[in-house]
């Protein structure tokens, strides 16, 4: 049998809002979707600027994890729709474009605590640790070779998907925060910055090191062959401002992507992507890849690189295998010749995008951090300290590439461990989410949101001619939505954290909810053990990722039970129910950042 659910536990109805559990740094979605509705910007800015803390710059160029977790998708494909998820990451934008000046709004640094805490690297990890510190009263000092912050966000995303005023904006609010910023200062020693008697340090200085391919002709050809993100960062910074007319990108992820679409603004007039996997595989964000065939870049998949030709010391081109995927005897998939001769492309540049490393040549191996087999530090995935307990590591740095909002995740997570560490307190012991669970009922059949739904398809972000944007690497491609269209898409958003909540003492099984149900996911019927109840249910609950809403035991013996899956939070179940058993209750977690919540020994936790 199952259990009754308790939706006190604060993972419950966190884990229905889909696209909040699936953003690492658990940004209340729904809630800063419904202030952009109601035209209130800066509010929705400040609700995604406590989370994410780079709103402008992610609302750009985030990998929206939250957006294949879109319940709008999943429910127009099982209605036969093609599943269009809301666009989160483009209204994220437009909360930031539209703000306002919310300068007054931010905090203000702390009354000094005398600890002091050093962050190597600018990037978004370091900046989330100083963002969450400074105001506590840590007094807290970023270093970073380049004379300006933000990290790769500044170096490696080519202006033309996010302008440099917004990542100097983003970035002045947290250094605005009484943060010192040593730009143009490399650390070349983790021993010396220890002997400078800081409290702790937090090391995010990325995966700075691009993988080479060591082929034939690579050092013949070198003059004209490219490392992708030193590439982009010397197009960033001015030093490169054309590329050869034949441009071959070897890399399948999204600074390949970068690449590509920086070299066709610089001057080249054929420029082809080749990856060694299938197209499928790549693991460039899908919109990426779309981006970059609407600009006329071919993407030829299946190509395993075998030389780099040359004449007299000059690249002419590579050499190419190709091969196909098969699957052994045990199911393990691997790439095998197909038996077709080699493919010969002629080029003038090349460039490399193939991944990157960790590169640590500042940290002396007898510093006291352990390294493991493959260089890396070894990071303790809860607490993201080292061997030694004040040094802490996030980023790139700590588990190799991934995404900013992966850095902005860590980031918070080691500014606890800080805190906590500082504080003489237990680092393990992290801090319960704060949660509110409230009625929006405003009267008999009248609710404080708008529940309609929306049969809109996703609104499409429109582009500046691309006249423009292919012969100025500055022009941003991307213009954003205007506030009408922006309006017409925060009405596709289902509203997932306004809660269907069943009171089954007052419940009389009329079956009204049942009847008005537009995709039938109540069901009262006899309790069972899962598998067979999923089954039993009016519309199979098939997708075991999604939890069943079960009641308690009903008058006749039965229960209630809703599929999480696939409902609207439509609510017409609490309009149609005459005893006022069902109800709409908006549910808001918020993660417990650094400072006194994190420290407090009671939990922050309430629950309705």
């Amino acid at each position: 049998m199952v259990r009754p659910t308790d939706i006190r536990v604060p993972d419950y109805f966190h884990k229905v809002v889909d696209c909040q559990w699936a953003c690492p740094a658990h940004t209340p979605v729904p809630e800063y979707i419904r202030l952009i509705a109601a035209g209130r910007y800066a509010d929705a800015y400040l609700v995604n600027w406590k989370s994410n803390v780079f709103p402008g710059v992610l609302g750009r160029t985030c990998d929206r994890p939250c957006e294949p977790a879109c319940r709008r998708g999943r429910v127009e494909q099982n209605n036969g729709a093609s599943p269009e998820p809301v666009a989160i990451c483009r209204l994220k934008r437009v909360a930031a474009d539209n703000k306002g000046d919310i300068a007054a709004r931010l905090p203000r640094a702390g009354r000094p605590n005398g600890k002091r805490v050093a962050c190597v690297g600018a990037g978004p990890a370091s900046l989330t640790v100083a963002r969450d510190l400074a105001p506590l009263g840590y007094q807290v000092t970023v270093f970073d070779a380049e004379a300006k912050a933000g990290g790769f966000i500044r170096t490696q995303i080519p202006r033309f998907r996010l302008p440099e005023s917004v990542v100097d904006e983003e970035t002045g609010y947290i250094l605005g925060l009484g943060v010192e910023f040593r730009g143009g200062e490399r650390i070349d020693s983790l021993k010396q910055l220890l002997s400078q008697g800081y409290d702790a340090v937090f090391i995010g200085c990325g995966a700075p090191r691009g993988r080479d391919l060591d082929l034939p002709g690579r050092k013949e050809a070198a003059a004209n062959i490219h490392i992708g993100i030193d590439w982009l960062a010397s197009v960033s910074f001015g030093h490169i401002d054309t590329v050869g007319r034949r441009v071959i990108v070897l890399g399948g992820g999204n600074t390949a992507m970068d690449c590509c679409r920086s070299a066709r603004r610089l001057g080249g007039e054929e420029v082809k992507v080749l990856v060694r996997s299938g197209y499928d595989e790549m693991k460039a964000s899908p919109w990426e890849k779309e981006d970059a065939e609407h600009e006329g870049i071919p993407i030829l998949d299946y190509h395993v690189p075998k030389a780099f030709l040359h004449e007299n010391g000059r690249l002419i081109g590579m050499q190419f295998e190709r091969v196909r995927a098969e699957r052994d005897a045990r199911g393990r998939r691997q790439l095998v010749p197909s038996g077709e001769p080699d493919v010969i492309l002629p080029c003038d540049d090349v460039l490399i995008a193939v991944g990157q490393e960790n590169a640590f040549p500042w940290i002396e191996r007898d510093a006291g951090i352990a390294f493991d087999e493959w260089g890396m530090p070894v990071v303790d995935k809860i607490t993201f300290q080292s061997s030694l307990p004040q040094v802490l590591f996030g980023g790139d740095a700590a588990f190799g590439p991934k995404n900013i909002i992966w850095a902005v995740a860590h980031g918070h997570d080691a500014a606890i461990s800080i805190d906590k560490l500082l504080s003489g307190e237990d680092v393990r012991e992290r801090p319960p989410p704060s949660v509110h669970l409230q009625s929006q009922k405003m009267g008999i059949h009248e609710w404080s949101y708008d529940n309609e739904i929306s049969p809109d398809d996703r609104y499409k972000v429109p582009w500046a001619p691309s006249e423009r944007t292919l012969s100025n690497i500055k022009v941003e491609v991307e213009l954003g939505f205007d506030a009408a269209t922006a309006l017409k898409e925060t009405q596709r958003c289902l509203n997932c954290d306004v809660q269907t909540v069943f009171t089954d003492k007052v419940c009389i099984e009329c079956d009204a909810c049942v009847d008005i149900c537009p995709m039938d996911c109540i069901s009262f019927t006899p309790n069972d053990d899962e598998a067979a109840l999923r089954t039993q249910l009016t519309a199979p609950a098939l997708n075991t990722e999604q939890s069943l809403y079960v009641s308690g035991e009903l008058k006749t013996g039965r229960v209630m039970v809703k599929d999480e899956d696939v409902c609207l939070h439509c609510g017409l179940c609490a309009e149609r129910c005459p005893t006022g058993a069902w109800d709409m209750h908006k549910y808001l977690i918020e993660m417990t950042h650094a400072g006194p919540g994190c420290r407090s020994k009671s939990t922050c936790r309430e629950a309705a």
